[in-house]
């Protein structure tokens, strides 16, 4: 089986896949200072539970935008799965796309795997708008390039400032409104109505300047925690992808590790 470790800024994703099958995938925040003991201490209980064996991961690729985890990472992989994972952003690692932006190293490695799995689940021209911690938008040319894109702040990140800067604002969820009514008659309303709408409004805009950019006929596709939330409420998402980070990691490891079958 694949390990595949996705270590984004707030939270980091382990996913064990058989093939194309994502047998199980875990949640845990991310922290800079856990260590790779703690990381295992933690994933083969859930591991147990679920009836796997460590023993049986023979592979792995990791993809983090926070730097300091990654050696934390690395020793997990190394000193209990027996062996060293695939780094994506690592010159040696070919992701199979050009990345056409004048500083690749730029370019969070999250946003390449999903321009990979985009490109090659869904073909192009594409627009992913990953709904995380930020709010990414990120075009992928017709043959699978990736070209640049838009970061806008994440919905949680923005509901967080809200409460914090204005002190008789709660805390919210991000919900789907009940009604298509914009207008709030109380406080948590017409804040719900602000986030859920206002986010609306920004997706559609993006997504319409985009276009004009590059070609109006460009498909979207939402992932990330929140994607389907906004799905039902605009047609600016064509379609959702809620594993698309990890697909992707499965695609570059078989890129680069997985031998060509013999015909």
């Amino acid at each position: 089986m694949l390990l595949t470790i996705d270590a984004g800024n707030t939270n980091t994703v382990f996913a064990l896949l058989d093939g194309k099958t994502i047998v199980r995938q875990w949640r845990i925040s991310t922290v800079v200072q856990r260590t790779s003991d703690e990381y295992m201490v933690w994933i083969s209980q859930l591991m147990r539970l679920a009836d796997l064996d460590p023993a049986d991961v023979n592979g792995a690729i990791l993809a983090t935008v926070v730097p300091p985890v990654q050696r934390h990472l690395v020793r997990l992989c190394a000193d209990y799965f027996q062996c060293d994972p695939l780094i994506v952003g690592d010159e040696r690692v070919d992701l199979g796309v050009g990345v056409r932006v004048p500083n690749p190293g730029e370019v969070g490695a999250d946003r390449l795997v999903n321009a990979v799995a985009g490109h090659q689940l869904y073909g192009g021209p594409l627009i992913v708008v990953d709904f995380g911690t930020a709010t990414t938008f990120d075009v992928i040319g017709e043959t699978g390039d990736y070209l640049g894109g838009v970061i806008a702040p994440g919905i949680n990140l923005s509901l967080w400032a809200l409460h914090e800067a204005a002190a008789k604002l709660p805390r919210i969820a991000v919900e789907e409104p009940s009604t298509s009514r914009v207008t709030g008659t109380t406080t948590l309303d017409a804040m719900q109505s602000g986030i859920y709408w206002g986010y609306v409004g920004l997706l559609e805009g993006i997504v319409d300047r985009l276009r004009q950019e590059h070609d109006p006929q460009m498909r979207v596709l939402g992932t990330g925690g929140l994607a389907r939330v906004f799905f039902n409420r605009t047609d600016a998402i064509d379609a959702v992808d809620g594993d698309l980070t990890l697909h992707g990691l499965r695609l570059i490891y078989e890129r680069n590790v997985t031998a060509p079958a013999v015909s």
